[in-house]
């Protein structure tokens, strides 16, 4: 039977952080080899596409996501042709493929802005360089800070532009675009259908709320707030501005030269669902990341609140909601939930896993983190898994000062330790020293690896019936069948620690608390997240029912 729906509404699209994921030459770093040798993976555990983070030229100032050429490939990653090898071997075993596109800012390396650097006027009104407050122009031309810490502009010491300052909202090496010239507008269009034209079936857009500035770059109003909470609590004349959308209807217009379309899945960090449904219209982007799903504490009332108004607001404008449990940004799920949760969506710090005092217990994170991925993969609509997710990984939060290469733990001043603990690379294998991931007995991975990890690697869980692993592999399995065209979400009444929703016969109940639950009779059981699950739902287990 054909699907009701084009493959993005209902896809499950695996996360690929390409540094991490498989390292195909040997030198501790993951690269498009790798990749394409874990196609074979990918297609066995059911995924719908994947989506890779930046595999362009990069000087890694902020893992790639500073990029320098937009129309080729990071040399430590491979080519264009191993890319374009990758992109066919994908689609030969049905799975497509989305790449990232950055187009808030470029690296400080990007042609366009070391002619800027030079003296050349309209590369220089590619980007936002102003004359400082002061009497000597020594102050920021605004209060706006970067969402790394620290001041969002920094002084240029020398050549034509000495004395200016540039903004970036994030790392110093990432000068923001603006989005007011023509220019800009015309060459990522460009760089769109560059690589549609190569197979490549959509874009995921990072900082996709914050190309468009206020005009005139007013005072932030709230410069005491922290800059990367002003993207989701509050208005800023840095973020979600009405001009965006624009440029978003341009960017539409170039995927629907294609057949099928291709698609795009916007990172937008907004202060409601009512704005995020904005980029969802009919004209502009497919979908949008529903991050208040990943913001949930593991608490029934709350995921049941989330769910509601992520499948109101994007059925407001026609676009299917869009599920995400963990993803290279935020704390692993695993570590999320081993540990107390809250009564209310939780904040930045809260996602990085440190509380002060409290140890994790990654058994339990691991049993909630189980469930979890059932609920998420019972919803409708499009679901994310961050690579590892499927192999229950947890944040490593204990990682040596020295290693730390996110650029948030010196911007911080060295207060905060980033994202580091979640881009650990995978392991494969049970052998030391790099479990699978990198070849050859010298191999040293390019952020250290846990001693404990062989126990939570491929190998080692493809022989354990219940495994992550093999939850995952099932529920991706039945997903289809069960899921995909079922229907509309409806609420049953349980008690107020579970959460159970009926899809067209299908059911998925979650209990967050602690005490069993009798599940109805006659039902049966498709998949537990804990084995042994018959007449009874225990404490931090969900189920898939067949009514």
């Amino acid at each position: 039977m054909a699907p009701q729906h084009p493959w993005w509404q209902t896809a499950v699209v695996y996360q690929v952080y390409i540094r991490s994921f498989a390292d195909g030459n040997g030198d501790g770093i993951g690269d498009i080899r790798g990749l394409r040798a874990r196609v074979g993976y990918l297609g066995a555990l059911g995924v719908d596409a994947i989506w890779i983070n930046p595999w362009y030229p990069s000087p890694m100032a902020d893992a790639g996501y500073d990029v320098a050429d937009y129309r080729d490939i990071e040399p430590a990653y491979g080519t264009l042709t191993e890319a374009q090898d990758l992109i066919d071997a994908a689609h030969a075993v049905g799975i497509r493929v989305i790449l990232d596109i950055v187009p808030n800012h470029t690296s400080d390396r990007h042609a366009w802005f070391e002619a800027a650097l030079a003296g050349d006027p309209a590369a220089r009104d590619r980007y936002h360089v102003r004359p400082g407050r002061g009497a000597n122009g020594e102050l920021p031309p605004n209060d706006w800070q970067s969402v790394f810490g620290g001041p969002a502009w920094t002084r240029i010491t020398d050549g034509p532009l000495q004395g200016q300052w540039y903004l970036h909202l994030f790392a110093p090496g990432q000068p923001d675009l603006n989005w007011e010239n023509p220019e800009v507008r015309a060459e990522f269009e460009d760089i769109l259908a560059f690589w549609f034209d190569r197979g490549v079936d959509g874009f995921r857009i990072d900082v996709a709320h914050g190309l468009v500035k206020a005009e005139g770059l007013p005072d932030g109003a709230q410069a005491d707030a922290p800059q990367a909470m002003l993207q989701v609590e509050a208005q800023h004349p840095a973020w979600d501005q009405d001009g965006v959308h624009d440029i978003y209807r341009g960017w539409r217009s170039v995927a629907q030269r294609y057949t099928p379309e291709r698609i795009f899945i916007a990172e937008a960090w907004v202060s409601s669902n009512e704005r995020l449904a904005r980029y969802l219209r009919p004209d502009e982007l497919h979908t949008a990341f529903q991050f208040d799903f990943l913001r949930s504490p593991w608490r029934a009332a709350n995921l049941r609140g989330v769910i509601d108004d992520a499948i109101t607001s994007a059925a407001s404008v026609g676009a299917p909601p869009t599920w995400v449990l963990s993803n290279h940004d935020v704390t692993r799920t695993v570590t999320r939930f081993s540990r107390s949760q809250p009564d209310h969506l939780v904040e930045t710090d809260w996602e990085r896993g440190r509380w002060s005092g409290e140890e994790p217990d990654h058994e339990l994170g691991r049993r909630r983190a189980r469930a979890a991925a059932l609920v998420q993969l019972a919803l409708p609509g499009t679901a994310y898994v961050y690579q590892g997710e499927e192999l229950g990984l947890e944040e490593i939060e204990d990682l040596p000062d020295d290693v730390r290469q996110d650029p948030t733990w010196a911007q911080s001043g060295f207060t905060d330790v980033g994202r580091d603990g979640c881009r650990i690379p995978l392991p494969w294998n049970e052998s030391e020293p790099t479990y699978g991931f990198a070849d050859g007995p010298d191999a040293v991975t390019w952020l250290p690896q846990p001693g404990h990890w062989a126990e939570h690697s491929v190998e080692a869980q493809e022989r354990d019936p219940d495994s992550m692993l093999h939850l995952y592999r099932a529920a991706l399995k039945l997903r289809p069948s069960l899921w995909r065209d079922a229907g509309e979400v409806t609420w049953l009444d349980v008690a107020a620690e579970v959460a159970a929703f009926d899809r067209g016969g299908a059911q998925c109940w979650v209990n967050t608390g602690t005490a069993d639950v009798t599940l109805p009779a006659g039902a049966s059981v498709v998949l537990a997240s804990s084995p042994g699950v018959d007449g009874v739902l225990p404490g931090d287990t969900a189920v898939w029912l067949q009514t």
